[in-house]
């Protein structure tokens, strides 16, 4: 990650521990699923390590199959397919990408270069890839003469295309209000708070938005649980053990 000249770069928030809990999750479902079926338990293992490697997805198959060894691209381009990138626009970026042969054409009518879909330079994602520093510098100067929403408006439901937003613009979105993508969450000393809803929508259903327990909120049930004694509850207290 990060571009050619530069450091390697890690991503902004720690998306491999996300990934972790994630695939831990999905193992534990699997689990139950399969103790259901069958009436056996079993163990089941994720790490940090495996799912970052396994998230390597294609790369580490091209590595492992040829021997592909993928570098860096400038503007978070994508190793072979082109363009698939960021680009310069009048207030800020976008992300282009013509992931199949047929949005290069509907791309270059759409941006006023009807002529580029046959150029020998650019008519194939070959042709792009060998040239791609030289359609960078042509798109970045069409794209710069408007705003990001004025292309996101000509290339909406035509070309795959997003805006490039910062955590306020993204927040911040009509759309995400819209769709309620947040919510409000009781907090025991802030009252309520605000926070991301969970991004799993089950048609007809609302899932309740419930804040995470403070630490030890839970601890005097689960000991009744085991004894239900409050001498003895209160001995493991005054010793710190719980």
């Amino acid at each position: 990650t990060g571009e050619p000249d530069g450091p390697p770069a890690r991503f902004g928030i720690s998306i491999i521990d996300m990934m972790t809990g994630t695939m831990a999750a999905l193992a534990t479902v699997s689990a139950i699923l399969g103790a259901r079926a069958t009436g056996q338990g079993r163990d089941v293992d994720t790490n940090l390590f495996e799912v970052a490697l396994h998230n390597l997805t294609y790369l580490g198959t091209w590595y492992l199959n040829d021997g592909v060894e993928t570098d860096r691209k400038p503007r978070s381009s994508h190793p072979s397919l082109t363009p698939s990138q960021l680009y310069r626009t009048g207030d800020g970026w976008i992300f282009i990408m013509c992931n199949k042969e047929k949005f290069w054409g509907v791309l270059a009518n759409a941006i006023g270069k009807p002529e580029w879909a046959d150029d020998p330079r650019y008519h194939n994602f070959a042709a792009r890839l060998e040239n791609r520093d030289t359609l960078t510098e042509e798109l970045d100067a069409v794209l710069s003469t408007r705003s990001t929403a004025e292309w996101m408006e000509a290339l909406g439901g035509k070309v795959p295309a997003s805006p490039v937003y910062d955590v306020a613009q993204a927040l911040d979105n009509p759309y995400v209000r819209g769709q309620e993508f947040i919510v409000d969450v009781p907090h025991p000393v802030r009252g309520t708070i605000q926070t991301l809803a969970c991004p799993i929508r089950c048609p007809g259903e609302t899932l309740p938005a419930r804040p995470a327990p403070r630490l030890g909120a839970h601890t005097e049930e689960v000991l009744r649980r085991i004894r239900d004694d409050d001498a003895w509850i209160g001995e493991l207290s005054k010793r710190r053990i719980v």
